[in-house]
């Protein structure tokens, strides 16, 4: 049976009141917004509820309405190992500077998939340990899956590297 989101909503709002959640309707799992700041509270108190037992982290991606609304989404995948239930928490940000706090220090897991909505979409996880560059190489510009992103844009060539000899170079 799939979590309610307007009572998940209602457990967020007495845990975290300054989340200002909102549930909405999804088919098959419990979906929340909140605001951009409270996230990390919000998914620290569905990790340890004990009914919830969030405790498993499958994602964080990202929709572009920077040409319609201005915003960038967030989405956290949230999973329970005990119950197999699945919840959404959305937030939005300001699509000219997309800036949030990272998660990675509730979830480990949330690492690497900050790293990559980093690269892709831009958006600047502070607090994040190591926020660099995951799938492109360093000297790339732009984030290739914002509206914004010229889709025939030529890259600068960089000089081949030694991935033996310098597997991580460094920025300059």
């Amino acid at each position: 049976m799939a979590i309610d989101s307007a009572d998940l909503a209602a457990r967020v709002a007495a845990a975290v009141p300054s989340s200002e959640p909102e549930g909405f309707a999804t088919p098959g799992e419990g979906a929340i917004e909140v605001l951009a700041g409270a996230v990390p509270d919000v998914l620290r108190f569905l990790r340890d509820d004990p009914e919830l037992s969030m405790r498993l982290f499958l994602d964080v991606t990202a929709v572009d309405y920077e040409e319609s609304r201005g915003q960038l989404e967030l989405i956290y995948v949230l999973r329970s190992p005990t119950s197999g239930e699945r919840v959404l928490v959305k937030t939005r940000l300001d699509a000219a500077d997309p800036r949030t706090a990272s998660v990675s220090d509730v979830f480990a897991g949330a690492n690497w998939a900050e790293r990559e909505v980093y690269d892709m979409f831009g958006v600047h996880f502070e607090g994040h340990p190591n926020l660099r560059r995951i799938l492109l190489y360093e000297e790339f510009e732009g984030h290739p899956l914002r509206k914004s992103y010229p889709y025939q844009k030529r890259q600068p060539l960089v000089p081949e590297r030694d991935p033996i000899a310098d597997p991580w170079p460094k920025k300059h």
